[in-house]
């Protein structure tokens, strides 16, 4: 007989699939210079990644200039182990000096100062009461340098309420996104990441307990929170509907299906 296949996907397989289907860190790092740049004409030093995971954006911010240097918070450990074996080993030396991992709760790492703060991944929605997330905001802007910019991104459309479950394909595996269930009153809602890998789907490999924040409800909690100025942004489209990687500063747009942006905040 052969072998029995496993019913979990190995831990640093399931970070792999992760980052390839979600992640794009030169993106990321080329979006907070760029604007962060514009905003106060000079280029920032110092990233803070709030929520590391496996600091894959922390890594390649210190990849893209020797003299930056980057601190990827995160309290769950596991992540930060994967992503020290996956990206700060193959980093060069100097650009490994340049790295820290904390593990660490976001809310109390205001002695932990940087240029730009990046919240990214949607993380900061494990905060579901609104003094929550104006606590967290209000430490963010405390860290920040003189001119630093806050970062986070969300999505939203009319699709992200609905359960429903959505496929997209890669080279060499599938990427389910799940809303499993959505509280029309609370705003709470159940999410979960599925992988087809192989041949075989691997459920709820990531689950997600989240409250789903709008982009106005977003503006306003910055505002509360200390931060005068709060830039969004709307991607553009491609020939056939789809986002074409390019963010611009936006004001009023339709809303659509699906959509995955930025706000950047400053004090």
């Amino acid at each position: 007989m052969g072998k029995k296949a496993p019913s979990r996907l190995p831990t640093n397989t399931k970070y792999k699939l992760y980052e390839s289907a979600v992640q794009n860190p030169e993106n990321d790092v080329e979006f907070m210079v760029e604007w962060y740049e514009k905003f106060n004409g000079k280029s920032p030093k110092v990233l803070r990644e709030d929520f590391c995971g496996t600091g894959m954006i922390s890594c390649e911010w210190a990849k893209s200039s020797d003299d930056r240097s980057a601190i990827g918070i995160d309290l769950d450990p596991e992540p930060v182990e994967i992503g020290k074996e996956r990206h700060y080993s193959k980093l060069s030396e100097d650009a490994q000096k340049r790295v820290e991992y904390k593990l660490e709760n976001v809310l109390s790492a205001e002695n932990c100062k940087a240029d730009c703060i990046a919240a990214f991944n949607f993380s900061y929605f494990i905060f579901k009461k609104r003094s929550q997330l104006v606590e967290y905001f209000t430490s963010a802007r405390k860290s920040l340098n003189p001119g630093g910019v806050f970062f986070i991104d969300l999505f939203g459309g009319t699709e992200c309420h609905q359960e429903l479950e959505e496929e997209t394909e890669h080279d060499k595996f599938s990427y389910y996104w799940d809303c499993d269930k959505f509280n029309a009153i609370t705003g709470e809602a159940k999410y979960a990441i599925h992988f087809e890998h192989k041949g075989r789907k691997y459920k709820n490999v990531f689950t997600y307990d989240w409250r789903h924040w709008s982009l106005p409800e977003l503006m306003d909690i910055l505002e509360d929170a200390g931060f005068t100025e709060r830039t969004p942004f709307w991607e553009g489209d491609d020939d056939d509907g789809t986002g074409d990687g390019e963010f611009y500063i936006a004001s009023d747009e339709e809303n659509c299906e699906s959509w995955v942006t930025y706000i950047a905040a400053r004090p």
